[in-house]
C-alpha cells in the first residue's frame, strides 16, 4: 500500500505519532482553537480519521485572554502503563522577551474517553514532552527560557523526574544539552534503543532554518554527542521544496512486553 502525503490534509501543525499495540495515533497543535489538540487513528499509516479532542472541558484549558498563535502548542502524546499521556503547552505570551509557559498533563485508559483534569507541571520553555524509562520512572524534559546577559535564549534542554504518585516534578532539573551551531534547539523528545537514550530536538526555528537534529548518550543525563550527519532532516537548502517551514519532526515508540519497539 502506497502513502499518499499529506496523509493529514489542512491544519494539523506539530505533529507527535505515537504507537499503542497495533494503532497508530497522531496528536497535533490546535493554537488558539477549541476543543484542543487533535488526535488521528490508524492502523495502517496511510488512512487516518479523527479519533477526539482530548481538551475538551475549560478546566483542562481556559484560553481566555490568549492571542492569535498562543494557546496548545506541539503535544507530546505517549501510551505507557496501559494509558495514555499528554503533554502540552498553553502559550499566553508569543511576543517579547520572556516566553515561559504553563506546561500541563492529562492521562486516559482510552484514546476516545474522558481525559483527566491536568497536573500542572512546570512553567519553563515550551513544547516538553514525558519518557517513560524502563525502570519504571518518568521524566519531563523541556527547553530552558534564558534572557540572562550574554546566554542564548533557547539555552537548552533540561530533565527532571515525574513522581505519578504526587502527581507533580520531584528532585532537581538538570540542563542535558545545549543544542548545536543551530541554535533555537527545542521540542526535544527522548528515546531508548539498545542501550543508548536518543534525544531527538528541533532546531534553527520554525520557519526556513529549520532542522531536526539527534544525540545520543549511555546515560540519561548525558553528556549527549551529537550525529555526526545532522541535521537529521531539513529543507533550508532548498527553497522551493514544499516540506519548507515544516514543524517538529517528532515520533514515539512503544515499549510493550518486556521489548522495545522501533519508532515509527
Amino acid at each position: 500500500m502506497n502513502i499518499k502525503n499529506p496523509i493529514l490534509k489542512g491544519f494539523n501543525p506539530d505533529p507527535c505519532i505515537c504507537r499503542a499495540g497495533e494503532d497508530y495515533y497522531i496528536a497535533t497543535s490546535t493554537f488558539e482553537w477549541f476543543p484542543g489538540v487533535q488526535i488521528h487513528h490508524s492502523k495502517d499509516l496511510v488512512n487516518w480519521r479523527l479519533a477526539g479532542h482530548p481538551l475538551n472541558r475549560v478546566s483542562q484549558l481556559d484560553m481566555k485572554g490568549n492571542a492569535d498563535s498562543g494557546g496548545v502548542w506541539a503535544p507530546a502524546l505517549t501510551f505507557y502503563d496501559n494509558k495514555f499521556w499528554l503533554i502540552y503547552t498553553d502559550v499566553k505570551v508569543i511576543h517579547g522577551a520572556w516566553k515561559d509557559c504553563h506546561n500541563y498533563l492529562v492521562t486516559c485508559d482510552t484514546i476516545d474517553g474522558e481525559w483527566s483534569d491536568p497536573i500542572y507541571l512546570n512553567s519553563s520553555g515550551f513544547d516538553p514532552s514525558l519518557f517513560h524509562d524502563g525502570d519504571g520512572k518518568k521524566y519531563l524534559a523541556n527547553m530552558v527560557w534564558d534572557q540572562r546577559v550574554h546566554n542564548h535564549s533557547f539555552y537548552g534542554i533540561t530533565l527532571q523526574e515525574y513522581c505519578p504518585a504526587q502527581k507533580k516534578l520531584v528532585g532537581d532539573s538538570k540542563i542535558i544539552f545545549k543544542g548545536t551551531e543551530a541554535r533555537l534547539t527545542e521540542a526535544p523528545h527522548i528515546y531508548k534503543i539498545d542501550g543508548y537514550y536518543y534525544l531527538l530536538t528541533a532546531e534553527g526555528g520554525t520557519t526556513y532554518a529549520h532542522i531536526a537534529t539527534l544525540a545520543r548518550s549511555k546515560n540519561l543525563f548525558g553528556p549527549y554527542e551529537v550525529h555526526p550527519e545532522n541535521p537529521l532532516i531539513s529543507a533550508r537548502h532548498t527553497p522551493k521544496s514544499p516540506l519548507q517551514k515544516a514543524g517538529h519532526a517528532q515520533h514515539h515508540k512503544l515499549k510493550e512486553k518486556g521489548s522495545i519497539k522501533q519508532p515509527v
